[in-house]
């Protein structure tokens, strides 16, 4: 076979890489007041039941980080009369951290919140009592109850190459 019939292996893009490159620069793009509105409204219909019951309490006047380490992505939230809210402040009381697939299967339930903060996937840095209670609330809450739309949401980004 000579070199001008030889083929070469087209190389294929590692999908991972592409997927979290593209929502990396995606999410910084979006205009924070978007990602703030889309973020409060998902995060207060996925948490309705534990914010009625005042579930919360421990996040009123304090800042939860959480920051999706491999897709550079960070949040911080609280809680004002029972009701969550993203801040538009980069610095927390205690943040929660690690990659996009850890708190995937944190939400889809495949382990417990303690397996994933033991074996050091998910790290709390800062107030450690905050990020704790946070843990412990994660623990409790009743995932069927979320609305279906969130769950389904969950499931397909699971699916994702991240």
């Amino acid at each position: 076979m000579s070199l001008l019939t030889a083929r070469l292996p087209f190389p294929r893009p590692d999908t991972s890489t592409l997927v979290s490159r593209v929502i990396s620069k995606t999410e910084s793009l979006l205009p924070f007041t978007l990602k703030k509105n889309l973020l409060e409204k998902a995060l207060n219909q996925a948490f309705e039941q534990p914010l009625e019951d005042d579930e919360f309490y421990f996040l009123e006047g304090k800042q939860l980080g959480l920051e999706v380490t491999d897709l550079a992505i960070r949040v911080v939230i609280s809680c004002e009369d029972e009701q969550l809210i993203v801040c538009a402040s980069d610095t927390a009381d205690a943040w929660i951290k690690g990659e996009a697939r850890d708190f995937l299967i944190l939400a889809n339930r495949e382990q417990d919140p303690d397996t994933l903060f033991f074996q050091r996937r998910l790290l709390i840095e800062g107030n450690t009592e905050l990020g704790l209670a946070v843990k412990n609330l994660l623990d409790s809450v009743d995932w069927d109850e979320m609305p279906s739309a969130m769950r389904k949401g969950i499931e397909l980004a699971s699916r994702l190459p991240l």
